[in-house]
């Protein structure tokens, strides 16, 4: 029998813990890098939410085709065992920003080339190179269709009668290929409520009391709040998926798992949110509030110079968009780790110096939906809508894709 001291069995076990999180470091870095581009280019969230999504499933395929311990998303590939992940993993990565984004294309070969250069040469190096470019292409073929072509929004009107000139946003991404859902109208939520029920009458009432530029009677705090999620899309999830990873102490594969399953999640969860957004063309509580006598509901009194804390999103009101990106995510986190994560920390350039702390990923998605509220940008049933649709598409996410081999 051999026996190893307790100090020594905890250096062991350091060290190991040491290299798995080094070996998951080339699925976060990439995703670092697919950030800095998608915030350079001023993509809109659902746009960069498709290309991680095609990035982190195609690194996911390629790392899954050697150690074949999950059924794959759609690809059917095979790899020698003596094949280096992480080479697959980078060049997969590159491969899809460099077929989206043509002009990074120096910044992305700088960082695949230190990737290269950390593996020694030899012919599972060669193999991994090619199998990440082969799973990259597969997969941008398999969505090369997927309707995410250009903005054919047509406004409403008639033949000389002015109409805004800003564009809207997002009009055409209910046209996106779903990742997971079997239609973008799979989870639609149920009408907004009628103009002269109590739950519009509430919630009406609510935003213009709390969601007011001015308002008397928002805290300060909840101002913070409101104004920190003025920012949106995945540098708001990221950072929460990362710090998942590492605290679960993930290895290279169930990285690239997670954050090919909250990608694919939140990939759909903007174009569930923008077909029910367009299918049902809710007004934004600046229009309601400015035009309240139009509702015949004598409990919802018109301000005519009403502003919301925030500038509202060029789009329509219900649902709630970031709320059921946040749910989206939440919701596939908790059902493979769990809801109590330790500490999870998010920093926003639209509040700066201040961090928002939470041990349960529900308590983050719940917040992101009382912030909306805040903002003046969302009525509550809306912030419930978002949030239901949210978790049903992160649980049929994990439900359905990537799972464990039998």
């Amino acid at each position: 029998m051999v026996i190893v001291s307790s100090y020594r069995a905890a250096a062991l076990a350091l060290l190991f813990t040491l290299a798995a999180t080094a070996r998951a470091d080339v699925i976060m870095d990439w995703n670092a890098r697919a950030d800095a581009v998608a915030a350079e280019k001023r993509l809109p969230p659902p746009l960069q939410g498709r290309a991680l999504a095609l990035m982190h499933v195609s690194m996911f395929e390629a790392i899954n085709a050697i150690e074949r311990r999950y059924k794959p998303y759609r690809l059917d590939l095979i790899a020698d065992r003596n094949t280096s992940r992480e080479v697959a993993a980078a060049s997969a990565a590159h491969a899809v920003l460099t077929a989206l984004y043509a002009d990074q294309r120096p910044a992305l070969d700088a960082q695949l080339a230190a990737d290269l250069a950390a593996v020694a040469e030899g012919p599972a190096k060669e193999r991994g190179i090619i199998l990440g470019r082969k799973a990259a292409e597969e997969l941008l073929e398999l969505h090369a269709e997927d309707g995410a072509g250009a903005d054919d929004y047509r406004p409403f009107t008639q033949a000389g009668v002015y109409v805004p000139t800003q564009p809207v946003a997002g009009y055409h991404v209910r046209t996106f290929k779903p990742w997971v859902m079997a239609s973008a109208a799979q989870f639609r939520a149920a009408p907004p409520p009628a103009l002269t029920s109590e739950t519009w009458t509430r919630d009406v009432n609510e935003i213009r009391e709390v969601g007011a530029l001015n308002s008397s009677v928002r805290s300060p705090e909840q101002t913070t709040v409101g104004k920190f999620w003025f920012l949106t899309g995945a540098r708001t999830y990221n950072p929460i998926v990362r710090q998942v990873v590492l605290a679960k102490q993930m290895n290279l594969l169930d990285c690239a798992r997670i954050y090919a399953l909250t990608s694919m999640a939140a990939a759909d969860s903007f174009i569930a949110v923008f077909e029910a957004k367009y299918h049902y063309n809710f007004w934004r509580p600046v229009t309601a509030i400015r035009n309240a006598d139009l509702s015949q509901n004598p409990a919802t009194p018109r301000d005519a110079s009403w502003q919301p804390l925030g500038e509202t999103p060029m789009h329509p009101e219900y649902p709630c968009a970031h709320c059921i990106s946040a749910s989206a995510v939440a919701a596939t986190l908790r059902a493979v780790v769990g809801d109590e994560v330790g500490e999870v920390t998010v920093t926003s350039n639209t509040a700066p110096g201040v961090t928002r702390r939470w041990t349960r990923l529900s308590d983050y998605a719940d917040e992101v939906s009382s912030a909306r509220i805040w903002a003046g940008f969302h009525y509550r049933f809306s912030t419930e809508a978002g949030k239901d649709m949210g978790r049903k598409i992160g649980e049929l996410t994990v439900a359905t894709q990537l799972r464990p081999r039998k």
